[in-house]
């Protein structure tokens, strides 16, 4: 059981620096990431936050995957609910500032993506499975036969249409994360010498199965 709390620790200290890091790239003010700005338009549109619109968001698009017959995991569970109130609590707190030029904003968006990229990192590591939005590329990949690479352009770039439409705010920064996204990540795993193919993600059926036996229970 140790094992299983650390594992669990591991994946929800991951979320909450995910969560940091989508904060930072938001008050950096200079434009955020292509699903923040779906969710910023979002939440301008149903009168709630971010974090909520993350939320809504996430379930929707687990109920779509499931639909799909894609697995989702404990892994994908917490980062739909955790991942959005962590989002909230470091907003509604004001913990993290607001830039107020373009050089600070740029700053605080390349810190943000290595910071996202560290929690990346500790929540895939932990192996419950893939954010929703993950399951959504893998459900596009497999049913339209595409490359992964091609369903992912294509989440993201409906997602930044979309977002744009119902009035989210995209900038130089969606650009930057966009294309810095990905260099953050390979930096940081190969720094940490983290290899993602490695990891058996468990799917939440699975995680409860085991779970029973660990604990003996009828």
């Amino acid at each position: 059981m140790t094992r299983e709390l650390l594992r669990v620790i591991r994946l929800i200290w991951g979320l909450f620096l995910c969560a940091l890091g989508f904060v930072l790239t938001i008050n950096a003010n200079i434009g955020v990431s292509p699903w923040d700005v779906f969710h910023q338009g979002l939440g301008s549109q149903l009168g709630i936050t971010i974090g909520a619109a993350n939320i809504v968001t996430a379930i929707v698009i687990v109920v779509f995957s499931v639909l799909m017959k894609e697995h989702v995991g404990f892994g994908t569970l917490s980062n739909m609910l955790l991942l959005g109130m962590f989002i909230d609590m470091l907003m509604r707190r004001g913990m993290i500032p607001e830039a107020h030029t373009y050089t600070t904003g740029v700053i605080m968006m390349i810190a943000g993506l290595f910071i996202l990229a560290l929690g990346t990192f500790f929540y895939i590591g932990a192996g419950y499975g893939s954010g929703p939005r993950d399951s959504l590329m893998v459900v596009l990949t497999r049913y339209l036969r595409r490359p992964v690479g091609f369903c992912r352009f294509l989440t993201e770039g409906t997602a930044l249409v979309c977002g744009w439409l119902l009035g989210g705010h995209a900038g130089i920064g969606t650009i930057i994360f966009a294309f810095g996204i990905g260099f953050a990540v390979q930096i940081v795993f190969t720094l940490l010498r983290f290899d993602v193919k490695a990891v058996s993600h468990e799917t939440f059926t699975e995680t409860c199965a085991r779970l029973k036996v660990s604990l003996r229970l009828p």
